[in-house]
């Protein structure tokens, strides 16, 4: 991922210490740069120390903001001192990215007419316009922060994961290759309501694909992506016959994605490729997934969807899998599992190759591809959504990914969760009519996700944690 570059804006007010400007472009510069983001900041000669407090200062602010439009994932508004808000209306009520508000707190001993700031109190004034004017922004606690503290560091990476996701998530392309196979109405979904959110919807024939494949030879990308996969997990098992197949479809997937600059996919995994191409890309969805293309199976797009944000969020694979099995008699704990897509990053060793054995128990020799292992641990977010009356609704909540033991008899790659209130949790999940899958990430995410999914990109929230 490139590197999150904030532009930096800085309030002013004529009767107060302006000169406290100064020494907040340096410390917004140092905090930023010290967390390995880059930035972009108006001169300090164009307005009065730096700072926006008129209108025609803000206007100012507003025209150098619009002349490096796409040189900026969000807006930092400083408030070293009580800020104006006509000012800081002006500058950024077109920005159209995440603004993040930070206020300086006071220091005991220095709270004389030289040195008193009271961004406390202008922070309200600030954000009471801006929510009276419907301009989205973000707070963090605490309400007051320095900026050299590891309080708005922490701050300044949530902030950035909540750039990543708004700009990732709009204007993304989905492709959908296959239609959804009659058994699972479950992962239904409406395009034309994804599209109101700025997710274009993709859609392939699945007989395209095979044929392409089967009219493929194998030619050097082919050849180079057998390497790849050989390198990527073990393959040891696999025909040679069937590693053809497989890079074929891959390289053919390949091809989908630069053609038209698909952002992430979905896949129908069943059973036409076994029947007829004899392989399972399970493999396949997990390599991609592990390359950073968010790629869920079963034609599940929605899945993808929340796959692909909580990759922008972290920077790191995510995964779809079924809210499979109980774990004993823990009520906190699930085994989640899926056939195989699970990328490598996320699993605890190598994984194995094999033939799916499902599709082997019916038709032997039909299911190659299954890349089988087991989940590491690691702590975890969840989430999934859904299209409902025109809307997309969503969910996340957080676990952890624990190092308990699941049977070698237990067949692809499953993992052992633990989630707090568990069971009021999945209530909840099945009266609000969301599917057997949910989708995973690594890391705590759910307050950026939530921010971004309401303030910013205005998805129905569920909070399923209440």
């Amino acid at each position: 991922m490139k590197k999150t570059t904030f532009a930096l804006c800085f309030c002013n007010r004529g009767f107060m210490p302006g000169e406290l400007i100064l020494d907040a472009r340096k410390d917004i510069v140092k905090a930023v740069t010290k967390a390995g983001y880059d930035y972009i900041m108006m001169d300090e000669k164009a307005t009065r120390f730096g700072g926006v407090e008129t209108r025609d200062e803000g206007r100012l602010y507003a025209k150098w903001l619009a002349e490096h439009k796409g040189e900026f994932d969000g807006v930092i508004f400083s408030m070293p001192i009580f800020a104006d808000e006509n000012g800081a209306f002006e500058a950024l009520r077109d920005a159209g990215v995440p603004i993040l508000f930070q206020a300086y707190p006071d220091e005991i001993g220095k709270m004389d007419f030289a040195h008193r700031r009271d961004a406390y109190c202008g922070k309200f004034s600030v954000t009471d316009v801006f929510t009276q004017c419907k301009i989205p922004f973000t707070v963090m606690t605490p309400h007051v922060v320095h900026p050299l503290t590891k309080e708005f560091k922490a701050n300044l990476d949530d902030f950035a994961a909540i750039c990543r996701v708004v700009g990732g998530m709009k204007r993304f392309s989905i492709g959908c290759i296959g239609a959804r196979t009659t058994a699972f109405k479950t992962t239904r979904f409406d395009e034309i309501a994804l599209q109101k959110y700025d997710i274009t919807v993709e859609s392939f024939d699945l007989s395209e694909l095979v044929y392409k494949v089967q009219n493929r030879k194998v030619d050097a990308a082919v050849k180079a992506k057998i390497d790849r996969l050989k390198k990527y997990t073990n393959c040891s098992k696999v025909p040679q016959d069937r590693m053809e197949v497989l890079a074929k479809i891959s390289c053919t997937i390949d091809d989908y994605i630069e053609e038209y600059h698909l952002d992430a996919i979905s896949l129908r995994c069943w059973n036409e490729m076994e029947t007829i191409l004899r392989v399972c890309p399970c493999v396949l969805l997990s390599e991609l997934n592990d390359r950073g293309i968010a790629a869920s199976c079963e034609i599940d797009l929605c899945s993808a969807i929340t796959m692909r944000a909580m990759l922008l969020a972290s920077g790191k694979p995510t995964a779809v899998l079924d809210w499979n099995n109980n774990y004993g008699d823990d009520p906190n704990k699930v085994i989640l599992f899926h056939c195989g897509p699970v990328a490598q990053t996320l699993m605890a060793g190598k994984g194995t190759v094999t033939a799916h054995k499902m599709f082997e128990k019916c038709d032997p020799g039909s299911g190659w591809g299954s890349n089988e292992g087991r989940i590491k641990a690691f702590k975890m977010t969840y989430s999934n959504c859904q299209t409902v009356d025109g809307k997309l609704v969503i969910y996340a909540s957080e676990g952890e990914f624990t190092k308990d033991k699941i049977e070698n008899g237990f067949f692809g790659c499953g993992g052992v969760a633990k989630i707090p209130n568990l069971q009021n949790k999945l209530v909840k999940l099945a009266r609000g009519g969301f599917k057997h899958h949910t989708s995973v990430g690594m890391g705590h995410m759910k307050a950026v996700l939530q921010e971004a999914f309401t303030t910013y990109l205005g998805y129905d929230w569920v909070d399923i944690d209440a």
